[in-house]
């Protein structure tokens, strides 16, 4: 039966770790939707080390902005799509100059392709409202569109889990 399984959680919190480990325990075909881009020598250690991470048992797919279209195209043979993360996502495009209300009308086209495909979806982000209010305001809006999107991903998600210190607490639904 298909879910929709959305893992919040801080920098470095264990998020992806548990994404990873429960679509490893759940599912045998795998894609994970990677929206990270190396941008620099650190960044690109960190998406080898995700990379290493994952391990053979997961096909990776690079999309940093149309998400929406990759989901929607994808080969009905797999089982899961892991989506890592929104946050990276909502950064490119900004970076590419989009308004919010581009972002905003992206993540409901988002939220309409993860309810239309066969497939269960986990979907990582980070929370951020739960820091200092940013002192620039395109830090402010950034956290402002990532507050809104995560809400409405959450909504629209059968189970919620929110990680702390590398532990999961799932705050809406169940897991399997």
């Amino acid at each position: 039966m298909k879910e929709i399984v959305f893992v919040l959680g801080g920098c470095r919190s264990g998020k992806s770790r548990f994404a990873l480990d429960y679509g490893n325990r759940q599912y045998r075909k795998k894609i994970f939707l990677a929206t990270s881009q190396a941008l620099d020598d650190e960044m690109e250690r960190r998406i080898a080390q995700h990379r290493k991470a994952r391990g053979p048992d997961w096909t990776t797919i690079e999309e940093t902005t149309n998400i929406t279209e990759t989901l929607v195209s994808l080969n009905t043979n797999y089982e899961l799509v892991l989506i890592d993360c929104l946050t990276i996502w909502i950064s490119n495009l900004l970076m590419d100059g989009e308004t919010e209300e581009q972002i905003i009308s992206r993540t409901e086209n988002l939220i309409e392709g993860m309810k239309k495909v066969d497939q269960s979806i986990i979907v990582v982000s980070n929370e951020v409202g739960a820091g200092i209010v940013p002192e620039n305001k395109m830090a402010r809006e950034f956290r402002d569109i990532i507050g809104i999107l995560n809400q409405r991903v959450a909504a629209c998600s059968d189970a919620v889990v929110l990680t702390v210190a590398g532990l999961p607490h799932v705050i809406k639904g169940k897991l399997r």
